[in-house]
């Protein structure tokens, strides 16, 4: 059985949010309340960090967590996804004793090095070098272990030309790099790392990658929190989704990460607006969106072999202005596998389109996309002489394609494990280079 390197027990964590400050018009009313300052004070914060049995549910109570469980054996990297607000960094406070649970426990077997905002624990006045011993004081190694690391560390962060500067003038993406190079290098158990990847430019974030991975690989435990999901899909064994509060899914990396996008999405495969709900400006209305199949059904799922067509239908408001439909297709990790609008040139001195409700529909060939979820944004965009502002809905619609060979089938024993996000069917063409007698 797989040692356990983290085990979290039913975890709550609840929050008060502060009270609005009280503005005084006239200087007795300042005065008075200067005076009384001090008491108050005391009693915002107590009732800040107390609460009573019947404020469970208040207005101004905020769970951030809702009996949370899980383990995480050691060596494993565990991604954890979620919305903004769904108790992600509140859980990494948790493990690492920033911040005490209301209910529940959490056990953390090991040493354990964090990330969790750009430059926690760096004191601004002290150099980048006496920030790495400090640092790494902190983590609890001795000044052996940290001076054997040095060279690679900074090497690592790439600021050996400010190492001796104070880091109050470093930028943002220096503060991050060597942030981020001290915990990922002297070894902890344990790495916890909130939103690395949010700062910092494509060659910084390729190597943190590369770095995590060979934490992973080293036998030690990562918990990797971010909105990037092609990171958490290539870096993690496993992910969990927080949602309010509470795990809503835990298990295969690429099947949280669907569930993830259909929480976010919140979209099915067919939306229509109400008229005064619509996406709409003043020359354009979005009425609906919807993938459907040949016969104009819209399916649960598609199989992967028939063409999937996408229609939008929009009122035109405002005579004489050509309008531009364009969709962006993205799978369940959020990357972008195509844009495609439809393009022709219209008559300016003869064909304006006049007000009224019009469909464009493109098509989506069958043998192109492989098993998943995929989201549509869907654009309009409208043109007199000059471009006019256009109607976008991010996220309008979601569908699923599967492949529907039986699980006994040879094609499917060598493509369902196919990696990308297209799985075309191409010609292809064997010919013989040699005649065997």
């Amino acid at each position: 059985m797989t040692d356990v390197a983290i085990r979290v027990e039913q975890v709550f964590k609840r929050y008060r949010i502060g009270a609005k400050e009280e503005r005084h018009d006239t200087l007795a009313g300042a005065v008075t309340a200067l005076t009384a300052a001090p008491l108050r004070n005391l009693r915002r914060l107590r009732r800040l960090t107390h609460f009573r049995a019947d404020e469970q549910e208040a207005e101004d109570v905020i769970w951030a967590l809702r009996g949370v469980s899980l383990e995480v054996g050691v060596g494993e990297v565990l991604g954890i996804i979620g919305r903004n607000g769904a108790g992600k960094t509140t859980l990494l406070k948790i493990l690492c004793r920033i911040t005490e649970p209301t209910a529940g426990r959490a056990v953390v077997c090991g040493r354990v090095g964090s990330l969790l905002e750009v430059g926690t624990g760096f004191h601004p006045e002290l150099t980048g070098r006496e920030n790495v011993f400090l640092n790494g004081a902190v983590l609890g190694m001795r000044r052996p272990e940290i001076e054997r690391k040095f060279d690679e560390i900074v090497e690592f962060s790439g600021v050996e030309r400010f190492i001796d500067t104070p880091v109050k003038r470093y930028s943002s993406g220096m503060y991050l790099r060597l942030a981020f190079a001290v915990a990922a290098h002297l070894e902890p158990d344990i790495l916890l790392v909130d939103e690395v990847l949010a700062v910092g430019d494509l060659e910084f974030q390729k190597k943190c990658l590369g770095k995590m991975q060979e934490v992973g690989r080293s036998g030690r435990t990562v918990l990797f929190v971010s909105h990037n999901m092609p990171a958490v899909s290539g870096l993690c064994d496993r992910a969990i989704l927080l949602d309010d509060g509470k795990i809503a899914a835990a298990g295969d990396v690429e099947e949280v990460i669907a569930r993830y996008i259909q929480v976010a999405v919140r979209a099915g495969s067919e939306v229509r607006w109400e008229r005064e709900e619509a996406p709409a400006n003043d020359v354009v209305r979005l009425v609906s969106v919807r993938a459907c199949d040949g016969g104009g059904c819209v399916p649960p799922s598609f199989d992967i072999r028939k063409p999937i067509f996408i229609e939008i239908e929009y009122e035109v408001v405002k005579p004489r202005i050509w309008f531009t439909p364009s969709i962006q297709l993205k799978n369940e990790a959020g990357v972008i596998i195509f844009n495609s609008n439809a393009e022709y040139e219209p008559d300016w001195e003869n064909a304006f389109p006049t007000p009224g409700l019009y469909k464009s529909t493109c098509c989506i060939p069958g043998n192109l996309l492989s098993d998943g979820l995929f989201v549509i944004r869907v654009v309009l965009f409208g043109f007199t002489r000059l471009p006019q502002k256009g109607v976008l809905v991010e996220n309008a619609i979601s569908f699923h394609v599967h492949d529907s060979f039986g699980a006994d089938s040879a094609r499917e024993r060598t493509t369902r494990s196919f990696p990308g996000v297209v799985r075309p069917k191409l010609d292809w063409v064997t010919e013989s280079l040699s005649a065997v007698s």
